[in-house]
């Protein structure tokens, strides 16, 4: 009796190239002073590295300094520019797609986070064989009223909801393996939300956070307010239909229906049994509209829930997706065993 015995894969290689991701609105007075910084701070590092800076439709002179810059540096600094201010999240997914490196990184370019973080964070990243590591404003220079307080509690409730415990989901400064990254599409306002995303393609332990600096902006002017706070509720919304429900739609819409059905439900029995046992009028009882009302909603979020179901499983048909993902390294070999 033979059988073929299948070895183990090797270790991942140790990456050997990094893509800097930097989305910019408006900012033409940082970005000199910014990609001085990125150079200052990437000079001990050692793999090879390029910067795409994606200019978000500015109206000020943000692209002409950049193409100064590229004529100053180098070719290895990539200008992208988009058509149109499409917001951040499309901003950073420009600059993804782009990005050519095996290791990815994203900053702001306001100057507020720090681009020497980043060598420390790649080879942390390495060690602790992560495939996404989340900066962590710990000591932030912000303004507590209007930055601060809205951070902190979108960031408790963001992680009670999703699961995906991090302390500082806003923070920019991340690094991902491009095989990770690349796998997820942003759309929306959907960057506060990449750890989570990353949660639905990778295994959240290997979703990690590392403290960073943080500096107050010193030039141009903030893109963010506290309307941000209202925003990212509803993204949540969205984000916790995303995780539990994507693939099975009809749960999250039948769960709904048939609780209000069977509220429904008990009303009218109840209605009825006051009306044919006891004699008792029911026709101007707010009782009785309510019992409709819930009915009738119950209908809908059943139909809705079937409509979904059937939505949902023509995007994956069509689309050829399937609703799993394999782990990076898993290894399929043509092997048998032979009796």
């Amino acid at each position: 009796m033979s059988a073929a015995v299948n070895e183990l894969p090797a270790s991942p290689s140790r990456p050997t190239s990094l893509s800097v991701v930097i989305p910019l609105y408006n900012e033409q007075d940082n970005v000199e002073t910014l990609l001085a910084r990125v150079h200052e701070g990437l000079a001990d590092c050692d793999l090879n590295w390029e910067l795409i800076c994606v200019d978000d439709g500015s109206r000020d002179a943000t692209w002409d300094r950049l193409l100064e810059c590229v004529g100053r540096h180098g070719a290895y600094i990539k200008p992208l520019r988009l058509a149109r201010n499409f917001g951040q999240t499309a901003a950073m997914q420009a600059g993804i797609d782009a990005a050519r490196g095996e290791l990815i990184a994203t900053l702001d370019g306001d100057l507020q986070n720090d681009p020497a973080d980043i060598p420390r964070m790649v080879n942390e990243l390495i060690e602790r064989d992560l495939d996404l590591l989340q900066g962590w404003r710990k000591a932030r220079k912000d303004g507590l009223v209007m930055r601060k307080i809205p951070s902190r509690i979108a960031n408790r409730l963001i992680a009670k909801v999703t699961g995906v415990a991090l302390h500082d989901y806003g923070c920019s400064l991340k690094v991902y393996r491009a095989s990770v990254i690349k796998k997820i599409r942003l759309f929306g306002e959907m960057h506060r939300f990449i750890p989570v995303w990353a949660a639905t393609v990778t295994s959240p332990a290997r979703i990690g956070e590392t403290i960073v600096s943080h500096k107050a902006r010193t030039a141009g002017e903030s893109k963010y307010g506290i309307s941000r706070t209202f925003r990212v509720l509803l993204d949540l919304l969205a984000m916790f239909f995303f995780l539990r429900y994507r693939a099975r739609p009809g749960h999250f819409f039948g769960s709904i229906g048939l609780a209000l059905g069977a509220v429904g439900t008990l009303i009218m029995t109840h209605l009825t049994i006051v009306k044919f046992a006891f004699g008792e009028p029911i026709g101007e009882r707010p009782l009785l509209l309510v019992g409709f009302l819930c009915l009738i909603a119950s209908a809908q979020f059943l139909t809705t829930g079937v409509l979904a179901e059937l939505l949902a499983r023509t995007f994956f048909e069509s689309s050829g997706r399937p609703a799993y993902t394999l782990a990076d390294g898993d290894v399929l070999t043509d092997a048998w065993y032979q009796p």
